[in-house]
């Protein structure tokens, strides 16, 4: 490395890593305004805040590095060029693209780094900072019962104190119990008392001396009854135990965290965006697919096809879908074989483990643990194991003696004459009516019409009709609105997943758009310390933070593609920053009155001349 380069990146190194450990204080006080009120006031050890405060940290850190570039790069070059280092550098002949290239260098292999840092440091913090914060916000705050004032902060119980004389003696105490749960029917007065937590803090002592306790007993079937029982008890010391579990604070499993997609990397989030796409075809194409049952004077004569797109889709899915069940259920089989195997081996080692031990028996008692079988048991045992059976011959003399049992009760069925002895089965007029329901009917006359039509006018079936068109036509509404809905949403949560896969590339390529932009900046402004290059830092660092919100919410709404709208702040400064690097090159003036005065003066000369000579010409015309 030359003596150059170590230079320019020694005098970027310590303005960089000043400006980052500001710049992330900042942000981590922002931050911690926001919780300010569930995290503070609950009587936490220092080692949790020290905890949340360092995943506040690195969290926010991808957000602090490009602010941190583009406040130092000014700041490097602004010093550079106010002590007319950056001059002589350019008249020894080397260029300000050269002198960029080792700080360019630097914010690269940053810009790899934070990338690396978004992908797979980033997720596991944000998992373990979302769980802490949800296990203090479930914490109760700490025990702090002021003088004069209900405290209601144990469950089942309220109690005021009149007077403190430490934190542990008190005067005059009122402590209301509720834990049965039917209104004030437990109340307990005392001239003083003590308070002392004991077991770490887990529980409480109340000592209460020369009080008074009044307690009523009250129907739990109906509480505003009147009072059964009215009971006063005086005593000289009572001693309450409080449990103090809900100011502890518990740690829950970080596995409820696992479908945030704060918390994964890009792998976990192509995995997420694969299943809410295969999501969403399955609904278009079951939506397809129900919409002609709901249409059935439409869909008499014409069919709904479905999509060839989403068709084929949901093909693929179904295909892949029963691949991953055929390699599931062989992975299975094969677990199960190798169950039954290792099975098949302890039952061998069983079995030769109870022959050895047979051999050892003696012949006496080998007999004793014989079977007790006789010989035409142990034949009908054998016989049922192989699975043998008598000739079929047996069974015919069963089958004919059912057929004629059938035969007799089909013979000694009644007749229908004799149940109904009036009907003659060869009757014509049976015959008669039987051609006539076989023709088909036959048109209906006009008078019949006309009678129909009456009927239906009068009887005012069209408006009830209409009626039910118009319900149904409603329910059909609202039953694809409701659909509508469902896809939506699913969508939105789709382009979501994109804009987190998409920020893990944007937010590390922003050092680089910064550095392009605060570098030539300082070569042109040629004012360093913290200044003018805070100012400046601060109003692109707005308009970059602006233009992301901006585009992130384009995204999200489907008012532009997600990854357009990610990338949109980038694309945005990019054309900025490539301006400010041509302008440096050639030495402009750009933020020096003197330029804009000399523009100035250059348009009005330019208006006076072209204006001038045509009110010459109209004056010589007339």
């Amino acid at each position: 490395m030359k003596k150059l380069d170590k230079l320019i990146l020694g005098s970027f190194i310590g303005p960089f890593l000043l400006t980052f450990i500001v710049v992330d204080f900042i942000l981590l006080t922002v931050n911690m305004l926001k919780y300010f009120d569930e995290i503070f006031g609950k009587g936490l050890d220092f080692m949790v805040y020290l905890e949340l405060i360092s995943y506040f940290l690195i969290s926010i850190s991808p957000m602090a590095l490009p602010l941190a570039v583009l406040l130092s790069s000014l700041m490097t070059f602004g010093n550079l060029g106010e002590h007319f280092e950056l001059t002589a550098i350019k008249s020894s002949g080397i260029s300000l693209l050269r002198a960029l290239r080792p700080i360019g260098v630097f914010v690269i292999i940053l810009s790899f780094l934070a990338y690396l840092s978004n992908n797979y440091l980033v997720p596991k913090i944000n998992l373990k900072t979302f769980s802490l914060l949800y296990d203090i916000r479930m914490k109760s705050p700490a025990l702090d019962i002021k003088e004069g004032v209900f405290y209601s902060g144990i469950p089942n119980y309220s109690i005021k104190v009149n007077k403190k004389l430490d934190e542990v003696r008190l005067v005059d105490l009122i402590i209301y119990d509720h834990s049965e749960g039917q209104g004030n029917v437990n109340i307990i007065l005392a001239d003083s008392g003590r308070m002392e937590p004991f077991f770490n803090e887990a529980y409480m002592s109340m000592t209460l001396y020369n009080g008074i306790s009044y307690k009523e007993s009250r129907d739990k079937r109906a509480s505003y009854n009147k009072p059964q029982d009215f009971t006063r008890t005086k005593f000289s010391e009572n001693q309450i135990i409080f449990n103090l579990e809900s100011f502890q604070m518990n740690r829950t499993s970080e596995d409820q965290w696992s479908n945030n997609r704060s918390i994964k990397n890009i792998s976990q989030l192509k995995v997420g965006l694969d299943s809410m796409n295969i999501e969403i075809n399955r609904m278009l194409y079951t939506n397809f697919a129900s919409s002609e049952s709901s249409y059935p004077f439409y869909a008499r004569n014409r069919k709904f096809t479905i999509p060839e797109e989403i068709a084929k889709k949901k093909a693929l899915d179904d295909s892949i879908r029963l691949q991953r069940k055929k390699e599931n259920d062989k992975r299975d089989s094969i677990r199960n074989a190798r169950l039954v195997v290792a099975s098949n081996s302890r039952d061998s080692v069983n079995m030769r483990r109870d022959s050895l031990l047979m051999d050892s028996l003696s012949p006496e008692m080998y007999v004793d643990f014989g079977s007790t079988l006789t010989v035409e048991d142990g034949a009908n045992a054998q016989d049922a194991m192989v699975g043998t059976s008598k000739p079929d011959s047996t069974l015919e003399p069963r089958t004919e003696q059912k057929s004629v049992e059938a035969q007799k009760r089909y013979k000694s069925k009644p007749n229908l004459t004799a149940i109904i002895p009036n009907v003659d089965l060869n009757d014509t007029s049976l015959n008669k009516s039987k051609s006539l329901a076989s023709k088909k009917p036959t048109e209906f006359t006009q008078s019949q019409k006309v009678r129909i039509d009456s009927i239906i006018s009068g009887g005012n079936y069209r408006t009830r009709a209409a009626t039910v068109a118009l319900n149904n036509a409603r329910t059909l509404k609202n039953a694809f609105n409701r659909k509508v809905f469902e896809i939506n949403d699913v969508e939105r949560e789709y382009r979501r997943y994109q804009i987190a896969w998409y920020q893990k590339y944007t937010t590390a390529f922003a050092c680089v758009v910064m550095f392009m932009i605060g570098a030539p900046l300082g070569a042109i402004i040629k004012k360093g310390g913290l200044g003018m290059p805070v100012l400046v830092s601060i109003i692109f660092f707005i308009i970059y933070y602006m233009l992301t919100i901006t585009g992130e919410k384009w995204g999200k709404e489907g008012m532009a593609d997600p990854l357009f709208g990610t990338w949109f702040s980038i694309l945005v400064l990019i054309p900025v920053g490539l301006f400010f690097l041509k302008q440096a090159r050639k030495d402009a003036r750009l933020f020096e009155p003197d330029t804009y005065l000399e523009f100035y003066k250059r348009v009005k000369g330019w208006l006076e001349t072209k204006f001038g000579k045509k009110n010459k010409v109209l004056l010589n015309s007339k």
